[in-house]
């Protein structure tokens, strides 16, 4: 089984890699469906990414132009409407003159495509580009954590590479991009990284790398991760005769690398099919 020739890599599917590899094969690869529950309770972790979803629809109205007075009146939910508040006061994207809710950016990588679906890209003076990314957790989750993530590295990179028709025609430089998690539970904690040139090198090669890597286990059983509690919150476990019972959500907002990120699902025709 090898990885389909029209197969776009994403921070979502890259991450799964990183956290076990058997269940990227499973999900993306083998397309198997599997009717498992990833968290206990259910319908309590079900109930928070309605919240989380409903959420970025609302931001996103308000980043188009619907008045956030009107918004304010369709909030109904006690926590949706904490955190549209502060949003509204203290959300890091009133400074800046143009932004771009929910765009997708795509790159030509290593014989596939790289894509990212952004929460919004807000550009300013002097050109600089911060990519703004909601997180509706719980629990604000360490910059080292975040730091790790694969989302951090793929999301300036592509700025770099597929973002000049945002800079009139012009390649920002790493230099003018950074990278800020907002969160709505803390919105006077925001986690912001700065981009650097050998940063964005360091990011080319490691993501060449890491799709080489997947393109040479396309025709073996990928393994499985060796940190076995993960496992508890994927819904591949019974199959791979890790356990059959679901991780609770409290454990995994106390330690968010044993829960993968939840990701929107793109809209391929919104992709901005830029060459490089």
């Amino acid at each position: 089984m090898t990885l389909a020739p029209d197969f776009h890599f994403s921070q979502g599917n890259l991450q799964d890699y990183m956290d076990c590899p058997r269940r990227f094969q499973l999900r993306y690869m083998l397309c198997l469906p599997w009717p498992a529950v990833e968290v206990e309770p259910a319908l309590e972790n079900e109930r928070y990414l309605q919240q989380g979803a409903a959420y970025h629809h609302l931001v996103h109205q308000h980043l188009v132009g619907v008045p956030p007075e009107q918004l304010t009146r369709s909030v109904t939910d006690q926590d949706l409407s904490r955190w549209w508040r502060n949003y509204l006061q203290a959300a890091p994207v009133d400074s800046f003159q143009c932004r771009y809710p929910e765009i997708v950016l795509s790159v030509p990588l290593n014989g596939n495509r790289l894509i990212a679906k952004y929460d919004v890209i807000a550009v300013g003076p002097g050109k600089r580009a911060a990519i703004v990314d909601w997180k509706t957790s719980r629990r604000r989750p360490s910059r080292d954590w975040l730091a790790k993530r694969i989302q951090t590295r793929v999301y300036p990179y592509l700025v770099v590479q597929a973002g000049s028709f945002l800079n009139d025609g012009q390649p920002f430089e790493p230099e003018q991009v950074s990278m800020i998690y907002w969160f709505p539970n803390f919105p006077e904690q925001p986690e912001d990284f700065s981009y650097n040139r050998a940063q964005h090198q360091a990011d080319g090669d490691y993501l060449i790398s890491l799709i080489e890597e997947i393109k040479g286990l396309s025709d073996q059983d990928f393994p499985l991760t060796t940190q076995e509690r993960r496992c508890r919150y994927c819904p591949y476990r019974s199959l791979c005769r890790r356990g059959d019972k679901a991780g609770l959500l409290d454990e995994a907002e106390v330690e968010p690398e044993l829960l993968g990120d939840f990701e929107f699902a793109l809209d391929f025709e919104q992709i901005a099919e830029i060459e490089y």
